[in-house]
């Protein structure tokens, strides 16, 4: 279970934590992470992002730093902006996606405070994957659903097949063609 401290905001601010911490009503917390499953697909994300900002006109910030309000600073794994976004240290201007993909120890309704933030600072959308059910999900102003066939970023050319974004780890863990 992730742990947290009290920690002021500027110490926080000037702290380097590795992996880097949430910052929610002056409480540092932990976040899940470090599993394989987890690293496969925010390297995915990345390198899917990475090599089509030009052509979907956006930037991909891993685990950037966003200040989703004045006392709520969060990580997500992937942090998709406009490229048209200004470029910040701290993302203080909505994202136009953030990633968030499910750890062992985490639970939906974590998840959950946090793409309210996220929706909260206009967001527009966010992608709960999780690796051990091999399922995708968005949240937006619509509310939670399930991505059965394709995730989508509406009103852009983002579109990713679930089999996709599953594909590797699928073949890492012998699974392909299941």
């Amino acid at each position: 279970m992730a742990a947290s401290t009290l920690v002021p905001l500027q110490e926080y601010l000037e702290t380097s934590y590795r992996p880097d911490r949430d910052w929610i009503d002056g409480e540092v917390k932990e976040r899940n992470m470090g599993e394989g499953q987890h690293a496969v697909l925010q390297k995915f994300f990345t390198l899917l992002f990475g090599t089509r900002e030009q052509q979907w006109s956006v930037r991909v910030l891993p685990e950037q730093r966003v200040q989703t309000s004045t006392e709520h600073y969060r990580i997500p794994d992937i942090c998709v902006t406009r490229r048209s976004a200004p470029f910040e240290a701290i993302v203080h201007t909505a994202p136009l996606l953030c990633i968030e993909i499910l750890s062992r120890e985490d639970r939906m309704s974590e998840m959950q405070e946090r793409v309210e933030d996220y929706l909260g600072m206009g967001v527009e959308i966010v992608w709960l994957v999780d690796p051990r059910r091999r399922k995708a999900f968005v949240n937006d102003a619509l509310g939670l659903r399930e991505a059965v066939e394709e995730l989508t970023v509406p009103g852009t050319a983002i579109r990713v097949a679930v089999t996709e974004v599953f594909a590797e780890l699928d073949e890492l863990e012998g699974k392909a063609g299941v």
